[in-house]
């Protein structure tokens, strides 16, 4: 573990102000909306659908960045380069596919969970069976590893190992912390809550992770931040000194190859973490699910006041994604450029990972001035507190909708639908909290950790969601089949992999999750060419697509700058542009 966190007063004054500000933030928009002091389940789970697009944009990014970026991600670039912002670049065109296609298509359903939609289109079957992973992923691939990152940071900052008797309760103490804290404000106001302190969060977040990007690469060019990129470009190239030899001691195990381009986000199929199919296929493996049918993410967009915010929310989402990597990506090639021994001296990378999830934290340490750690940490933390509130909103929805109310209480009014909600927030809270614990003891890194969970639990629900949005022949046993064959396929590649059995193509976990996504497909397809046909509910134009009558332009805005179509292209200009910059032009 690194040195912890000098701070002065400034810094905790700094750090103490955001955190009075976001909580006032999250009790007046809280506050119960109804004349009679009560608040309805759509206030509660779906800010009484009146989200402007720079909110519904805004706390989308913020609930996606999380402990996996600001520990995770930088630590990864750390070790991989540039290659591991194609993650983020590449999420630009799961947006564009979002907007023209799948806002308006959900909208029209009126619903508060995906699952309510899988049921309509499917059975009940499949809203229960995606109600439940929903509920286990989200737990165990995003509240419990973002809670874990965040009580690796706390414990930089304060060190409470000497308060209760080591090190290893320290931290545990740090995420029980930190835990409690982000998931306070879900728990009293909701979504509405959530979604405008989000604002707050996403505006400290650009500037304080902002910073340590230029005062970084000041320290590297003495002073002057274009020399220092410069400087950070050559270094992270590798092409003599202890550069070349961090870059070769690497190679063989992210490529399985002699020679490795740190500076290009094309990388080979052997790939540890980001092979080229990545840019080509992620939005089907991952991208459906993770930004389209992800209910704590999705939820903001369910929430939006209408069709247009919804869009336009999303092309401004595109454009914090564009921004992110100049953030989380290149703090990890700038500490590459400061320490590459750490690499050059390394027996394998697995040995240097915990140490790799400490680069943020070290680059403040070292690089930002006395009065400023306080905005990066309350960045850091407002990562935190954001994507904790997040999931934990977006589960407790889940919960309370498809299971409390469905099974157990179908009459409940709406006043003790929200405090159901609120109790079983603070259970989930509770569970993931101890699950982070238990993470703090296994040697993983956290962006390997969350990313290959994304691609176990995306491929089977991104390939039957797809087809049966276009093709009306699939029906739900189709699709039920279909799932459970793509987790069990899932699980047993990972135990070859981990026994070694594997085929080199199946050991990055991107082509784990491309190829079963590719044999959902076919498997659905051609199960659904022996099953019943859906009944004619379950196929409406409410549910399946029907480009005779679907309206592109609805909500596209007008003159330009309130275009949606004008933006959206201009982000994915951008994004081709980043692309060719960093894999032809350096």
């Amino acid at each position: 573990m690194s040195e912890n966190i000098s701070l002065q007063a400034t810094d905790w004054v700094t750090f103490i102000a955001y955190f009075l500000c976001l909580s006032l933030v999250g009790y007046l928009a809280g506050r119960r909306t109804k004349a009679q002091g009560e608040a309805s389940s759509e206030d509660y789970f779906l800010a009484g659908r009146s989200l402007p697009w720079y909110v519904v944009g805004s706390s989308y990014i913020a609930a996606n960045i999380s402990t996996e970026h600001f520990i995770g991600l930088v630590g990864s670039a750390f070790i991989y380069g540039i290659a591991v912002a194609t993650g983020e670049w590449s999420t630009v065109i799961a947006f564009t596919f979002m907007i023209w296609i799948f806002v308006p298509f959900l909208l029209t359903a009126k619903v508060f969970t995906a699952p309510e939609f899988l049921e309509k289109r499917f059975n009940s079957t499949m809203r229960w069976f995606f109600a439940f992973v929903t509920v286990i992923a989200n737990i165990t691939a995003f509240l419990a590893p973002v809670i874990y990152g965040g009580g690796l940071a706390f414990e930089a900052l304060i060190d409470l190992g000497d308060f209760v008797g080591g090190e290893k309760n320290g931290l545990a103490l740090s995420i029980f912390l930190i835990g409690f804290a982000a998931g306070i404000w879900a728990i009293w106001g909701g979504l509405k809550s959530v979604a405008w302190m989000d604002l707050l969060t996403i505006i400290i977040m650009i500037i304080g992770g902002s910073s340590v990007t230029l005062f970084g690469l000041a320290y590297l060019g003495d002073g002057n931040v274009f020399s220092g990129f410069s400087e950070m470009l050559s270094r992270n190239a590798g092409e003599s000194g202890i550069y070349a030899e961090a870059v070769a001691n690497t190679s063989q195990e992210i490529v399985k190859d002699d020679e490795y381009n740190r500076l290009s986000v094309i990388q080979p199929l052997t790939h540890q973490t980001n092979p080229w199919t990545h840019w080509v296929l992620s939005f089907f493996y991952i991208g459906l699910w993770y930004t389209v049918i992800n209910q704590f993410l999705i939820q903001r967009v369910f929430a939006a006041k209408d069709m247009w915010n919804a869009r336009m929310g999303m092309v401004f989402a595109s454009f914090l994604k564009l921004l992110l990597p100049f953030i989380v990506v290149v703090p990890g090639l700038i500490y590459f450029a400061m320490r590459p021994e750490i690499l050059a001296e390394a027996d394998k990378i697995d040995d240097v990972r915990q140490v790799a999830d400490q680069t943020y934290v070290t680059l403040i340490q070292q690089l930002i001035p006395i009065g400023l750690k306080g905005i990066l940490l309350a960045a850091l933390f407002g990562a935190i507190q954001s994507t904790v509130s997040a999931v934990l909103t977006s589960t407790s929805t889940v919960i309370t909708i498809d299971f409390y109310k469905r099974f157990f209480r179908p009459d409940a009014t709406e006043h003790s639908t929200v405090v159901i909600g609120r109790i079983i927030t603070a259970i989930i809270l509770v569970g993931s909290i101890l699950l982070g614990i238990a993470i703090s003891n296994m040697q993983v890194s956290l962006f390997v950790y969350v990313q290959s969970a994304f691609t176990f639990f995306a491929p089977p629900f991104s390939a039957i969601f797809l087809l049966a949005a276009f093709w009306k022949r699939v029906d739900g046993t189709a699709a039920l089949i279909t799932v459970l064959a793509g987790f069990a396929f899932g699980i047993g590649v990972k135990i070859l992999v981990e026994a070694g059995m594997a085929h080199p193509f199946l050991e990055p976990y991107a082509n784990q999750g491309a190829v079963n996504w590719a044999i959902c497909m076919v498997l659905c397809t051609v199960l659904s060419l022996f099953t019943p046909d859906p009944r004619p509910e379950q196929v409406t134009d409410d549910l399946t697509f029907n480009w005779q009558k679907i309206n592109m332009l609805e909500g596209a805005g007008g003159v330009w700058y309130k275009s949606v179509s004008f933006w959206s292209i201009t982000s994915l200009v951008m994004m081709f542009g980043f692309m060719a910059l960093f894999s032809i032009a350096l």
